[in-house]
């Protein structure tokens, strides 16, 4: 009888159960969804492309007096590279010391006109529109999570930065300086990329690079005398059969052909053509291999007197997964757990400025913005059954980091 007691009384094989949720913050998390979701659809339906400056600054001043509204000390950063729009940093003082910096940004892949074309609209389960996931639902996301900790009159934390910047759809050319410059003063980079589906976070990517091949050849009358010329373009598909030894697709190295030109009219042998190749790498050794195939190729053409110039413009390089990402990974899983939600790890071919940090020796964890997927395409959605939970876990990140922050 009192060995049964006991047995009852000790429920020693039992799984330890997770800590309860948050409730202040997962009911301002549910409270803030109808606002969060209309400033998303706000700032989708601003096109802001890449070198778009207008949409960049409009998508801009939507976002930055709701940051001005919490208190932080906004500064606009003029980018590093011409034609590009500017970049927003927020900061907020707290009274404790973790130093956390967040990334987001504004520039999508398309074209002016997009948005008008395919506005924001939720269709059962799922919003659409350009740029949704990638990544402006990430970024409202972020000043919903900042929006929160306001409310909550959370201080614990040293500073809270927040880049908003205009270029990571081309690797970051406007705010490379600056992005060094801040992974170096935060014990901590979260981004705002989005999940993966069911319901990932990102703790490994590949670098990436683009490698121009430019051929220069002869213009000649195509009909009256092409012998006189050297078809560039003919030479330009001789060049790229060099990149038919490396994968298309998979896990590791891939080569991919993006853009190609060559001619300018019917009748006239094409004097220049150009094609450019989208590397992805998990290695970052594997840059160079590519290019040595690119430039051996280079020296040797079919089409007499053609010359042939190889060019290399890198973006990122890899995130590696890493202790340090794990750890933050592990954190992020407990938090979310307490949801009673499973939060996975993964990785992708996308590359983003958390492989800078990383590589600056900045813990960083990337993947938490809400769940998306079809990126770069007119199927770009966002998972809405993610939305609250994902704001939660990245409000409960910021307060878990800033109260305890990893060491650097």
């Amino acid at each position: 009888m009192t060995l049964a007691v006991l047995m009852l009384a000790t429920p020693a094989q039992a799984a330890p159960r997770p800590a309860p949720r948050d409730a202040q913050v997962w009911a301002a998390a549910q409270a803030a969804r109808a606002a969060q979701l209309d400033l998303i659809k706000a700032a989708v339906n601003i096109d802001s492309g890449t070198g778009d400056v207008e949409g960049g600054r409009k998508v801009a001043g939507l976002l930055v007096p709701r940051l001005q509204a919490l208190g932080m000390t906004v500064e606009t950063i003029p980018a590093e590279a011409p034609g590009l729009a500017d970049n927003v940093v927020a900061t907020l003082q707290g009274a404790g010391k973790g130093r956390i910096l967040l990334i987001g940004h504004l520039d999508t892949v398309f074209e002016p006109g997009t948005a008008a074309r395919r506005p924001f609209r939720i269709d059962g389960d799922k919003a659409y529109g350009p740029g949704v996931s990638d990544e402006k639902g990430g970024v409202v996301q972020a000043i919903y999570a900042l929006q929160i900790l306001h409310d909550l009159k959370f201080r614990d934390f040293g500073t809270i930065t927040f880049l908003m910047e205009s270029s990571e759809e081309r690797g970051s050319p406007g705010t490379r300086r600056l992005i060094d410059r801040l992974v170096r003063a935060h014990d901590v980079e979260l981004n705002l990329e989005p999940g993966d589906a069911p319901d990932a976070i990102t703790v490994w990517r590949k670098g990436s690079a683009t490698y121009q091949i430019a051929v220069k050849g002869r213009a000649a009358h195509a009909g009256v005398a092409p012998q006189d010329g050297r078809n560039a373009a003919v030479e330009l598909i001789h060049q790229l059969a060099a990149i038919e030894q490396f994968p298309r697709s998979g896990p590791g190295l891939t080569a991919n052909l993006t853009i190609l030109k060559a001619g300018s009219r019917d009748n006239i042998i094409p004097e220049d053509a150009m094609g450019r190749v989208n590397v992805r790498v998990r290695d970052k050794a594997d840059f160079d291999r590519v290019e040595a195939a690119l430039q051996a190729a280079a020296a040797t053409t079919v089409v007499p007197d053609a010359t042939v110039a190889v060019t290399r413009e890198s973006a990122y390089p890899p995130l590696p997964d890493n202790p340090q990402t794990q750890a933050l990974a592990a954190r992020a899983q407990a938090i979310y757990a307490r949801l009673g939600r499973t939060l996975a790890t993964g990785g992708n071919g996308g590359a983003s400025e958390s492989a800078l940090a990383a590589e600056a020796g900045t813990p960083a964890l990337d993947g938490l913005g809400p769940v998306g997927g079809g990126f770069h395409a007119e199927r770009e959605f966002l998972d809405l059954a993610t939305v609250t939970p994902r704001l939660y876990l990245l409000t409960r990140m910021m307060m878990s980091l800033g109260a305890d922050p990893p060491a650097r």
